[in-house]
């Protein structure tokens, strides 16, 4: 298929790169894609951001059948605009089509379709340390009839969005309030998949804990640990590294993998594995945790510097970013933005 694109009269004054909220603003243009069934995936194009027109009986509003991905698009020091593992992203948004019954995407079309968009609107990404520029491919489902079965009509659509740092505090770390009451996911639901229900169904937890002054959640499943928020977890305790295993119930993150394969190259011990909330606070009392920290797109890497469970409050290398921590970011981002090698072949430039 042929993209058709259709540029805007009408161009934004680009905001000031110091300045960046994260997902407020938006680029010049957009990309949509139909589908019908019987038919497939039709009419590829790009055109000036904007609304797009539809029903209140639109299926995804009713019964949720929306899926989305995030990642970036960074400018290296000579002013090229690099990925990061886009092909990752592709195929997790599949993984999440089959899950919500929804139909598969061409992972390598939409991938072009990101670079082309990218492309269009390269003068969007900024280029201050810290900042990138967001990328939003989702799906929702189109059918506008009140009927509870999958859609047989998708929109495929990317948006842009130039940001800054994902917390208001940076990099600094974060205390984390420990959730009993609410369950993010269990093994056989939609845990796994990038789907926009279980981002909803989240809000109630985090409010809850922004009103007790803590800026994520930490997820349970019964006593077992899962996710902080919308980022994967990861504790260093006693020298190992330790991440919650992919069961079914937690998003496999490719930041996560990232940082999975970074340490193994450092060869350091990093293990998937089911670890409960009593182990790491029978290590902090130990004094054997020294580190944790949050995996994702959005924050990179969000050092944890203090927990509370049922009101158990323990603090985190002294509330302090650790050594392992600052190196894995100063890495991770050195890669993605061209400041240093890339030695696994992670980064595509647009």
């Amino acid at each position: 298929m042929e993209i058709r694109i259709e540029k805007t009269k009408n161009p934004k004054i680009k905001p000031d790169e110091d300045n960046l909220a994260f997902g407020k603003i938006f680029t010049d243009h957009m990309f949509i894609m139909d589908y019908e069934e019987g038919k497939g995936w039709y009419d590829p194009r790009i055109v000036p951001f904007g609304p797009i027109e539809v029903l209140p009986s639109l299926s995804t509003f009713h019964y949720g059948q929306a899926v989305f991905e995030g990642m970036k698009a960074y400018k290296n020091p000579d002013g090229k605009v690099l990925l990061f593992r886009p092909e990752e992203n592709m195929k997790r948004l599949n993984q999440s089509n089959e899950r919500m019954c929804m139909p598969p995407i061409d992972e390598e079309f939409c991938l072009e379709a990101i670079k082309t968009l990218v492309d269009l609107d390269r003068d969007w990404v900024p280029a201050a340390e810290g900042t990138a520029l967001y990328i939003r491919p989702f799906i929702i489902a189109t059918d506008p009839v009140l009927r509870l079965k999958p859609s047989s009509s998708y929109k495929f659509m990317i948006i842009l969005s130039p940001v800054g740092a994902y917390y208001p505090q940076g990099i600094n770390p974060v205390d984390i309030y420990v959730e009993t009451e609410y369950v993010r996911a269990v093994p056989g639901g939609t845990g796994y998949a990038k789907a926009s229900a279980n981002y909803a169904a989240s809000m109630i937890a985090q409010a809850k804990a922004e009103e007790k002054g803590y800026v994520q959640v930490l997820w349970l499943n019964g006593n077992y640990v899962q996710e902080v928020g919308s980022m994967n977890v990861f504790f260093k305790i006693a020298g190992e590294i330790i991440t919650p295993e992919l069961d079914g119930s937690i998003l496999p993150g490719v930041t996560r993998d990232s940082v999975i394969k970074l340490l193994q190259s450092w060869d350091l011990p990093v293990v998937e594995r089911k670890i409960t909330i009593d182990e790491i606070y029978e290590a902090a009392e130990a004094g054997q945790l020294e580190e944790a920290f949050g995996t994702g797109t959005a924050a990179v890497i969000s050092p944890v510097g203090g927990l509370d469970w049922q009101g158990r409050i323990i603090k985190i290398n002294e509330g302090k970013m650790g050594e392992l921590s600052a190196k894995i970011y100063d890495t991770l981002t050195g890669i993605q933005t061209g400041k240093i090698e890339d030695p696994f072949g992670w980064v595509v430039e647009i």
